[in-house]
């Protein structure tokens, strides 16, 4: 049952969203990143992605996307998706669930609506990088 898992405190583990490739002076792609600072790998690592929200008065919802990792390394990172820019304006969801040996790790990371902005942009080391860093 539900109730019998513990779910111990996420630590070290963020989500980032960042720019990745350029294609052209104006257009850049996002990433969504999953960053791992531990020092151990993150094992059976899978990821929920899902936007909602109110564009223009009107509810929308974006498809759920599911992602599969085996292994995220110690102090490393893993690009998760692509990410529209589109979306910014509504909630974007991204739950994450890893075991560190037998134990199991869940954690939600949301990026309202609005915070997905330059003003938000923070240096990201890991990724030698700017972006926005959710943890």
């Amino acid at each position: 049952m539900k109730k019998d898992i513990t779910f111990p405190v996420v630590k070290g583990v963020y989500i980032a969203i960042a720019h990745g490739e350029q294609h052209s002076e104006e257009a850049a792609l996002w990433q969504v990143i999953l960053i791992n600072e531990n020092n151990f790998a993150l094992e059976t690592v899978t990821i929920s992605s899902r936007g909602y929200g109110l564009l223009e008065d009107k509810e929308v919802e974006t498809s759920v996307l599911r992602h599969f990792f085996p292994t995220v390394e110690p102090q490393s990172y893993q690009v998760v998706e692509l990410i529209d820019p589109a979306v910014f304006n509504i909630n974007n969801e991204f739950w994450v669930s890893y075991f560190v040996g037998s134990q199991l790790y869940d954690k939600k990371f949301i990026f309202l609506p609005e915070s997905i902005i330059k003003k938000n942009m923070t240096y990201i080391p890991i990724l030698d990088k700017e972006g926005i860093l959710h943890s």
